[in-house]
This record gives C-alpha cells, sequence and structure tokens, in this order.
C-alpha cells in the first residue's frame, strides 16, 4: 500500500514533521540517506534532541518506517522535502541536497501526488530549480501532479510553540497546487495561511530570519559601544524592554548560530546580487557577527592579562558549546570561532556542556570537563557562552578564576560581562 505521506530528510524539520503526521493518524514513511538515521530509528531510537526514543516507539506503533531505498516514496499521496540547505567550505549556498532530493522524488513520482517543499532556499527555488527536476519524471506541475513551498518553522528546544500550534505558510506553484497544499497542512497544524505564491513564502522565511540576524547584530554592536563608553548594556536592554510596543528585545552574543540565522540571510544576498540588488542591511549585519568571536576573545585576553596570565598558554574553559540554550545542537555555533581565535593566541582549551558530548574543532577535539565545577577548577579564565539552565546554579563567587559571562547572566564579583 502507498503512504498518505513521505517524508524525505529525517533530520530537524524532516523527523518533527513525521512524528506530527503519526500523531494526526496518517500512515508515515520517512527517506533519508544516512543508514544510521534510519536504522536508529527503526530501532526505535532518535537522533534529535526535540524527538525523544519514547516518541518514536510510539511512531513506529502507528506504523512509521524509515528506509534508505527511495522505493518508499513509490506512489505516495504526499512527498516532503526536508533536506538539508546550508553553506559550502566558501559559505555560499548549498543547494545540491534539494537538487538530489528532487531527482529521487521524480523517480518516483505518481500522478495525482502533492510534493510540497520545506527547506529553506531563495525566492525562485521552488518554480527554477526542483519543478524542472521533478518534471523531468514526464508529469507536469499543475496537470499531473502538485507543487507546493511551506517554509519549515522548527525551533528547537521551544516548548511553547510546537509543530500543530505553529501557524504554517503554504503555497502553490498554481491556485490548485495551494488549494491540495491548503488541505495536507490542515491537518497537522491549528493555522494554514496561504502566501500568493512560492516565491513570498520563499521569502517569507527569509525575511524572518533576516530580522533576528539584524536586531542580533544591532544589540552586538550596541553592547560594543557601551562597553567602550562604560554603559551597562544589560540594565540598557531591561529598561528598554519594558516598552510594551515598538520594541522587540534581542541580546548581545557570542555571535549567531543554528541552521537557519547564520545561513538564510546568505541565501537572500546571493540571490540579490544575481539580480543586481544589494542588501547593505545585512551585509552590514554580517560584518557586524562575523567580528563577534573575534571580539569575545580578544575580550578574554585582556581579561586574563588584567588577571595576570599570558593567554598563550592561558587554560581556558567554555561553557556551553551548542548555539542555543537548552539543545545539543551546535550546527554553526559561535563557539567554533570563538575557539579558534582562542587557539590562535595560544590559549589551551577545554569545555563543558550538559548535552553535547563531543566538540571538535578544525579535526582536534577539546577536552570534555564533566561537570560545572570541573570545568572552572584549574582555569585560568572561564568562558560562558550559552545560558544552559544547569549554569544559574553554578555559585560564580566560588569560582577560582575569572568568569567572562557573554549572555549576561552570571553574577558575581570575579564575573565580567560581555
Amino acid at each position: 500500500m502507498p503512504a498518505e505521506l513521505a517524508v524525505v530528510g529525517l533530520g530537524y524539520v524532516g523527523l518533527p514533521l513525521a512524528r506530527r503526521a503519526c500523531e494526526a493518524g496518517l500512515d508515515t514513511v520517512g527517506h533519508d540517506i544516512s543508514p544510521a538515521v534510519t536504522g536508529g530509528l527503526t530501532a526505535g531510537r532518535s537522533h534529535i534532541g526535540d524527538v525523544s526514543d519514547a516518541e518514536v516507539r510510539r511512531m513506529r506503533a502507528r506504523g512509521f518506517r524509515a528506509s534508505t531505498d527511495p522505493a518508499v516514496l513509490d506512489r505516495a499521496r504526499t512527498v516532503v522535502i526536508c533536506v538539508p540547505t546550508g553553506l559550502t567550505a566558501e559559505r555560499t549556498p548549498d543547494l545540491e541536497p534539494l537538487r538530489a532530493a528532487a531527482r529521487t522524488v521524480a523517480r518516483h513520482l505518481a500522478p495525482g501526488t502533492l510534493v510540497s517543499v520545506e527547506s529553506t532556499s531563495h525566492p525562485g527555488t521552488t518554480q527554477e530549480i526542483v519543478r524542472p527536476l521533478l518534471e523531468e519524471s514526464g508529469l507536469r506541475v499543475g496537470e499531473d501532479f502538485h507543487l507546493a513551498y511551506s517554509p519549515e518553522r522548527i525551533d528547537p528546544g521551544n516548548s511553547r510553540f510546537s509543530f500543530r500550534t505553529t501557524p504554517k505558510i503554504v503555497s502553490g506553484c498554481t491556485t490548485l497546487c495551494a488549494k491540495h497544499a491548503e488541505a495536507f497542512y490542515e491537518q497537522l497544524v491549528d493555522e494554514v495561511v496561504v502566501a500568493a505564491g512560492t516565491r513570498e513564502a520563499e521569502m517569507a522565511k527569509l525575511l524572518e530570519n533576516a530580522y533576528r540576524y539584524v536586531n542580533i547584530a544591532l544589540a552586538d554592536e550596541a553592547a560594543l559601544y557601551c562597553g567602550q563608553a562604560g554603559i551597562d548594556i544589560w540594565d540598557v536592554l531591561r529598561c528598554a524592554g519594558t516598552k510594551p510596543f515598538g520594541f522587540a528585545p534581542f541580546r548581545p552574543g557570542p555571535g549567531v548560530g543554528g541552521h537557519c540565522v547564520p545561513v538564510d540571510p546568505r541565501y537572500l544576498m546571493a540571490r540579490a546580487e544575481e539580480q543586481g540588488f544589494s542588501f547593505r542591511t545585512l551585509h552590514a549585519a554580517r560584518e557586524v557577527l562575523d567580528a563577534m568571536p573575534g571580539h569575545v576573545a580578544d575580550r578574554a585576553c585582556r581579561l586574563l592579562r588584567e588577571h595576570g596570565t599570558d593567554p598563550a598558554g592561558a587554560r581556558v574553559t567554555l561553557l556551553g558549546v551548542a548555539y542555543k540554550a537548552g539543545v545539543a545542537d551546535v550546527r554553526e555555533s559561535p563557539a567554533f570561532p570563538v575557539a579558534r581565535a582562542l587557539r590562535a593566541r595560544g590559549a589551551r582549551l577545554a569545555y563543558h556542556d550538559p548535552r553535547v558530548g563531543s566538540f571538535t574543532v578544525d579535526g582536534t577535539p577539546v577536552p570534555r570537563r564533566l561537570t560545572p565545577e570541573e570545568a572552572c577548577a584549574g582555569s585560568d579564565l572561564v568562558l560562558l557562552l550559552q545560558e544552559h539552565e544547569e549554569y544559574g546554579a553554578v555559585p560564580w563567587d566560588e569560582v577560582g578564576c575569572p568568569v567572562l559571562d557573554t549572555r549576561g547572566t552570571a553574577r558575581g564579583r570575579r564575573v565580567t560581562h560581555l
């Protein structure tokens, strides 16, 4: 029997989608090119933090199956593509996983199928890249099958908004395609928002994260200015945040991380430049954000010297290397460039993160400390990079070395804030 839903790519986006579909009673299959991913799911093990092993076992009990064999896509009523769209080694958009996924789907496409793309990309991707690849099947969009774009809005670690309660933007290559997409997603979410077209939906996703990108850069630059001018940026943010209108609080930090905020603006900038347009605001934000890890490393070295320690050979411990509080995800984490910058200055590194079991920078593992107390003991400097809840219980006054806090959450006589 063909599945009601086939999810292509079972990562941070695809697996929560498959879980929700199983909850909604849809017969769901998953395809991923990683045998480790599919094998783990078959054994009832999850590989992402927001989906537990118990939830995977419940999915399996409802009939979910995962396979590296693309034959599971055969004649599926709906196929949703959730493969990653990241950056190349040159920090340019990498659409090869999406192209490969579209070719795979095309080989198994049946008349009447709805194909929805959830992978983030620049405006025009669905019509100009995915559509021609799918039509290599000999079937035609709007006549033989339906093609939609619905940007993912997964927020790892966010317990307030679930897949079901987060409004879902949908669009289609034709009006009929959009109607099929709307009908499908209405089974999964409380609210469906229909965009005028696929380009509008693609742009909406990029704008959402460009907004965060620019405002984080503004908060970072304000922190740099306040540090130079002797102003407490954290108190500034506390006060400004009391305004009930016209101000959305963003906080400074060592940089931006995750799969979306540091990546999506680069897709938008690259596409705009191809079309002869320059996003000056995004370029300015990138300049600020790209410089933050180096600034943090410089600040750490100054703090070491102020306490009589040469940065070369100093023992520096990083607390929290995940990109976001409460998650184990290190994708694009600012901890990587901070670690590189400190190593370039001769520091000897260790790290602690209650959720990240290993942390390797440019092929070299960073030694892990098992507890915050062990991490702080014997260090010349502790660098707080992430505000995991476990660090709220650390007695900072008892730490025997200076602490540089990039998140503004630690308090104590040895603590210096960014």
